[in-house]
């Protein structure tokens, strides 16, 4: 599907839209009832109809006021996100937004562990209303396992029902809700807030019981972060339908909760309650259905969001495959895989649905809290007149969110804990290594080329260097011929002089477009030394040695060299020259003098990199005809130790060899 087609509105746009956006937020009817009543326990009329007025006031104020309106205008050149906003406040060199942004990207991973299991898991238990017997956990493992290995292929064909199964999902929600609020009107009177008032001061656990309310906007934050797939015409277009589908639901859920002699049998839930006897069978297919999509579209967003710190150096290297033609689809295996454990891991710990709510919520809360001050800063920058407006109406929705975070915190026991040690994890590792790229800046990255050509000539002219190879191959970060790396420098004169019959700086630039692969040569020094700069599609194989082969072949053909090996014992009788690749792996020097701090970035910088592409791999190159030199890089001062000189005596011969 184009670009053009998912922005502009349209019903194609609106139901891709439904079936990318929504998924998460529009699941969440199967849980956040069962929630809130604690398995059915709580159901009286204040407490209710209480849990049902914030439910109601936080899609209001939350999901739709602070989401569709405000975040949907703080886009950065149309995409949005929690690092579209931190890349928009870095132009405008606000030093402290470092902070937010990675509190809110890992507690984003935090639940992408959390959201596939417990949307899964809640809609799959629903088979027990149908045989009460039937073991649930192999049957959700068997779904987030198929889940996760299908990513390595592309979703784009049954990305095409997405839409489709969400629309007959909502409408089902919509239908469930009606049939129950008919049965009880008395429920709209939750839309005054005084209600949702009555539940925190004066209802016994009101307060507590917000943490559970808060799951009805899980989810909010992709009404966002999908705003370059999507659009925000769509996206807001198709949330005044699904927001009223999903307020009907919960209107019917309260009413059902209300009636006379209700309860809760077995492992039934408050959504199943809803669903008449002959669509059982339906009832749970639509929903397994509705959260394997849910948990696929979170699934593309963690990709996108680590694809999108990959980009803003947040983090290494990461393999990144595109299973179509089209670049927004990726696949990052290394997540892929990490993801799924951390889902299973869930189920292993949690086992059950219920259970798996006291660890869910956490850290979206904190997510948010995040997201509304980077917003904010952003909005007081770019309307100055309006800055006390734009603060009055922020505070509103932070003491909103502070609310919901001071209640969840009471999870933290009860199965809070998990997503606590996952987002300080991740956060942790995401600042150690941010601190080690800051410190790695400190050097100077690039040595202009007018430096390195008189040193090129007078190796190259120095018989007592031999030869290391007829074609040496650096791989370069600069992307002008005018500059080098500082490492390739050092690689290149500050060790043994490299000599070979040519050598090559090698630039690698993807593209935007799936296929082609362009070139282009730029002489340094004639004969002796050229810069190529290789321009690949995102999907195009990376065989760097046989097209750096092709591009020799093609300029021997040209006239620009002879083409033969330096060796002379090999020349003439082999037809291929060879070809060596020298790639660098820098490493902070031991005499650089390193704070305790310091040395732990370090340290976390070195396991960051451990998870990610080789330095071959980086550049897509053949291992076997590669060399890894380690580079020493000064980050610091250096270490300056007193040393003392205990005997010094130059004049005199200790031994003396006689004459005869």
């Amino acid at each position: 599907m184009s670009h053009t087609t998912t922005q502009k509105i349209s019903f194609a746009g609106l139901l891709i839209t439904l079936g990318i956006v929504f998924g998460d937020i529009g699941t969440s009817p199967l849980y956040v009832f069962q929630a809130i009543t604690g398995g059915g326990k709580h159901i009286s009329e204040p407490f209710i109809l209480g849990a049902l007025s914030s439910v109601i006031w936080t899609l209001i104020l939350l999901a739709t006021v602070k989401y569709i309106y405000f975040a949907l205008n703080a886009d950065n050149k149309g995409e949005g996100g929690i690092f579209a906003l931190f890349a928009l406040l870095k132009e405008k060199n606000v030093k402290w937004i470092i902070i937010p942004a990675l509190i809110g990207c890992a507690t984003l991973m935090a639940d992408g562990f959390i959201t596939p299991a417990i949307s899964i898991s809640s809609a799959v238990e629903g088979v027990n209303n149908i045989f009460p017997d039937m073991p649930v956990i192999p049957i959700v493992i068997g779904i987030i396992v198929m889940l996760f290995v299908i990513q390595q292929f592309g979703t784009a064909a049954i990305g095409k029902m997405f839409g489709p199964v969400m629309l007959i999902w909502f409408a089902f929600l919509g239908y469930l809700g009606f049939i129950n609020v008919t049965q009880n009107w008395s429920v709209l009177q939750a839309f005054n807030p005084y209600w949702a008032y009555n539940l925190v001061a004066n209802v016994d656990g009101g307060f507590a019981v917000l943490g559970s309310v808060f799951l009805c906007t899980t989810g909010a934050e992709a009404l966002y972060s999908d705003l370059g797939h999507c659009g925000k015409g769509n996206i807001r277009l198709s949330w005044s339908l699904v927001s009223g589908l999903l307020v009907l639901n919960y209107l019917g859920q309260a009413a059902l909760c209300l009636k006379p002699g209700f309860q809760l049998t077995g492992s039934n839930t408050v959504f199943y309650s809803m669903v008449p006897s002959y669509m059982m069978p339906f009832a749970v297919v639509i929903a397994t259905m509705s959260t394997i999509i849910a948990s696929q579209a979170l699934i593309t967003g963690v990709f996108t969001l680590m694809n999108e710190a990959i980009k803003l150096k947040l983090w290494t290297n990461l393999r990144v495959k595109y299973p179509s033609d089209h670049q927004g689809q990726i696949y990052i295996p290394f997540i892929n895989w990490f993801l799924m454990a951390g889902c299973l891991l869930v189920i292993a710990i949690f086992k059950k649905s219920s259970e798996m709510e006291h660890s869910y919520g956490l850290a979206i809360t904190v997510n948010m809290v995040m997201t509304s001050i980077l917003m904010a800063m952003l909005l007081f920058i770019r309307y100055p007149r309006w800055r006390m407006a734009t603060g009055i109406i922020f505070s509103v929705f932070l003491a909103i969110e502070f609310v919901f975070l001071l209640s969840n915190l009471g999870k933290i026991i009860s199965g809070g804990w998990f997503t606590l040690i996952l987002s300080i994890t991740f956060f942790i590792l995401l600042y150690l290594y941010y601190k080690a790229k800051q410190l790695r800046s400190n050097i100077t990255e690039y040595v202009p080329m007018r430096n390195v050509i008189p040193l090129l000539e007078a190796v190259h002219a120095d018989p007592g260097i031999v030869y290391e190879a007829t074609n040496l191959v650096f791989p370069t970060r600069s992307n002008s011929p005018n500059k080098l790396d500082l490492t390739v420098f050092h690689s290149m004169f500050k060790k043994k002089p490299r000599k070979a019959g040519i050598i090559w700086f090698l630039h690698l630039d993807i593209l935007n477009e799936p296929w082609g692969v362009h070139y282009s040569v730029n002489e340094i020094v004639d004969k002796k030394c050229y810069y190529v700069s290789l321009q690949l599609g995102f999907k195009e194989e990376h065989r760097i040695e046989y097209m750096m082969r092709k591009i020799y072949c093609k300029m021997i053909e040209k006239g620009e060299f002879a083409g033969e090996s330096v060796f002379a014992s090999i020349r003439g009788k082999i037809e291929e020259v060879d070809f060596k690749f020298i790639v660098l792996n820098s490493r902070v020097s031991t005499d650089n003098h390193l704070t305790a701090f310091q040395r732990l970035c370090v340290k976390a910088y070195r396991f960051v990199k451990s998870t990610g592409l080789k330095p071959a791999e980086d550049f897509g190159l053949d291992k076997t005809n590669v060399y890894v030199d380690f580079i020493p890089i000064s980050v610091t001062k250096q270490v300056d130790q007193d040393m003392t000189e205990d005997f010094e005596n130059y004049s005199q011969k200790i031994y003396k060899v006689s004459s005869k």
